[in-house]
């Protein structure tokens, strides 16, 4: 290791800035060896200037193994709140990566498809000048072995032609699959309507939305709850919830736009509005805040921390879209995203407080039961009417 090093730092004071990527690999290399050595201090003071080159630079794949080292780091440091912070951010660089695997598939398939359409087009060019050639040599020769020639010249071509049209089948199912895997990918970024405009148009146009239920769920107390687990305990628990908040938006058939931190957000009546959006919004709010009760009450029997959550839904018009040119996020904007926000953070943990907007709309269904809580004062927004939601028995 101290040769590693000694060999390491001499290769940066002859570079000196000359090539930006070898600073890069050989601060990352740095950081990686004293993170072996377990000098986790040194590891994050190097790894973190390569995270920064590497950012600066726009070389996403290097910006990805220096924020894995300053993941490792602070999570062998126990420092919650970082390994959160370069988990999140190593997420972030997954999809920019995966945003450009697929377009450079996209790209190749492209280039794959005209090359396939140019070969076609040179042997049937090559066929028909052939066959206009064999037909002269008939008219100034009858003999039959003239005949003969031909009749093999033709059985030659149309082996050559079925050939062809074997290898040119094989390629079409390969591209198939290739795309088929490329909109795998997208469909992992993007609802599926918007990344079917995106492939037809190149673009996604933002939109306006009459009527979309935006849900808020945010772990109570969360920091004083990660203080009792570790790094790698506190992100396994989160991801165990999302994990199941993600299989219940599936269920309803709401939109997941994406967490932070510990917050989750969900959009329920787009990208293609529905009639029951709303009802199946508040149900997914109801199921998820059961599954942490339930949990909780599971962690609670073992002796293991466990959270608790505050739910909140609001019900109005907002803008969606996509974000971003290196990598794309579909996201929502608009005063009711602001309100919703309100709304949960003024809930109770273990309940699902909703708007008076949304109770309006959903206040004549027997499925439903509704606790009034008044007028609450919400930062920002004033005096809003709230209600606590579950379902009747």
């Amino acid at each position: 290791y101290a040769l590693a090093l000694d060999y390491f730092n001499q290769g940066l004071e002859i570079n000196d800035g000359d090539d930006s990527e070898f600073s890069v690999v050989s601060l990352h290399k740095i950081g990686s060896i004293y993170s072996e050595q377990g000098d986790y201090q040194r590891a994050l003071s190097f790894c973190q200037r390569s995270e920064e080159l590497a950012s600066e630079l726009g070389m996403l794949a290097h910006q990805k193994n220096a924020c894995e080292c300053l993941y490792l780091a602070h999570r062998s440091l126990n420092n919650a709140n970082f390994t959160m912070q370069y988990l999140e951010k190593l997420r972030v660089l997954d999809d920019s990566l995966n945003s450009q695997e697929t377009n450079n598939r996209l790209q190749q398939m492209e280039i794959e498809k005209q090359a396939l359409q140019d070969s076609i087009a040179t042997a049937e060019r090559e066929h028909l000048t052939e066959l206009g050639h064999q037909r002269e040599l008939q008219k100034k020769n009858q003999t039959r072995n003239i005949a003969i020639v031909v009749a093999l010249f033709v059985l030659l071509v149309a082996a050559g032609l079925y050939h062809r049209w074997r290898s040119v089948r094989r390629s079409n199912v390969i591209i198939e699959k290739e795309k088929e895997r490329s909109d795998n990918l997208l469909l992992n970024i993007l609802p599926a309507d918007i990344a079917r405009e995106l492939k037809e148009k190149g673009r996604a146009d933002a939109r306006d939305f009459d009527l979309v239920s935006i849900l808020f769920t945010d772990f109570k107390g969360f920091t004083a709850a990660s203080e009792n687990l570790s790094a790698q305990q506190l992100v396994s628990e989160i991801n165990t919830c999302f994990e199941a908040f993600d299989a219940t938006m599936d269920k309803y058939k709401v939109e997941k736009i994406k967490t932070i931190g510990d917050a989750y957000m969900a959009a329920g009546g787009l990208p293609l509005p529905t009639a029951d959006s709303v009802k199946n919004t508040v149900l997914a709010a109801i199921e998820v805040q059961e599954f942490i009760n339930n949990r909780k009450i599971e962690l609670d029997a073992k002796n293991q921390p466990a959270f608790e959550m505050r739910v909140g839904v609001h019900t109005g018009p907002v803008v969606a879209g996509i974000v971003g040119v290196k990598k794309f996020q579909y996201d929502v904007w608009g005063d009711t995203v602001n309100t919703a926000s309100r709304i949960e953070s003024n809930g109770e943990a273990g309940k699902v407080n909703i708007s008076q907007a949304t109770f309006e709309l959903l206040k004549e269904d027997p499925d439903f039961a509704f606790e009034h809580r008044g007028k609450i004062e919400a930062k920002g927004k004033g005096e809003i009417e709230m209600y606590f939601v579950s379902k009747n028995k």
